[in-house]
């Protein structure tokens, strides 16, 4: 019996921090609230708005609500200035392909609202049997585990057999705490050591190593 396979989605599946992040700049700029592009990197990955109060405890500054919620709207309307620009990782749809020709189960959770995601979705080639889990559909985001637990009841497996894959130490503290074995890529800039520290049990470059690699994680050929 193969695994589930729980994907996250930037980072991990699509060549997308980056743009997040200067979307992210722009938004924080225009809301008069300027960062330094290395601390909102470290945050990407978490919900928006988890991400937006923690900057600002950072800095010292205290946020309404309002102000969030017209940050996380900044955002969407800054990423689709550069959604064009996001690419498949190498080897993302071939690892899809494979696991859906194997037949083994595989999900997309992503602390992106749905808008953002389908921008990212569209470069997959994912078949309609895929479910793709988003922020809008879960109380709590990442490092919360709503996400993956979501995900995998929507596959109907139990999360204790499923394989969580992402490319932040968000991904896997979530993965920690939904009690799912964790997988990092290194596609998204955390370094190893950082996401073995968060709990990944192997780390791979990206999904095309992930791919050549899958007997390890417990998907065999015939």
């Amino acid at each position: 019996m193969f695994p589930a396979f729980l994907f996250d989605l930037d980072g991990t599946l699509v060549d997308s921090v980056y743009q997040h992040v200067l979307a992210w700049r722009d938004a924080l700029e225009a809301a008069g609230f300027p960062l330094a592009v290395w601390r909102i990197h470290r945050r990407i990955g978490m919900s928006g708005g988890l991400f937006v109060n923690a900057l600002a405890r950072e800095t010292g500054r205290s946020l309404s609500a309002e102000e969030t919620a017209r940050m996380q709207q900044l955002h969407r309307e800054a990423f689709r200035r550069y959604s064009d620009q996001v690419r498949p990782l190498p080897g993302a749809r071939e690892l899809l392909g494979y696991l859906a020709q194997a037949r083994v189960p595989h999900a997309i959770a992503t602390s992106g609202f749905r808008e953002s995601a389908e921008r990212s979705l569209k470069h997959l080639g994912l078949g309609a049997d895929v479910p793709v889990v988003t922020r809008d559909q879960v109380a709590h985001a990442k490092p919360d585990p709503d996400l993956f637990l979501a995900a995998a009841e929507r596959l109907g497996v139990e999360i204790g057999d499923s394989v969580v894959v992402g490319d932040s130490i968000w991904d896997l503290l979530a993965a920690r705490r939904a009690r799912a074995l964790g997988v990092g890529l290194l596609s998204g800039g955390y370094g190893e050591e950082e996401l073995e520290r968060a709990g990944a049990y192997r780390v791979y470059q990206d999904p095309a190593d992930l791919l050549a690699h899958l007997d390890e994680v417990g998907v065999r050929g015939e």
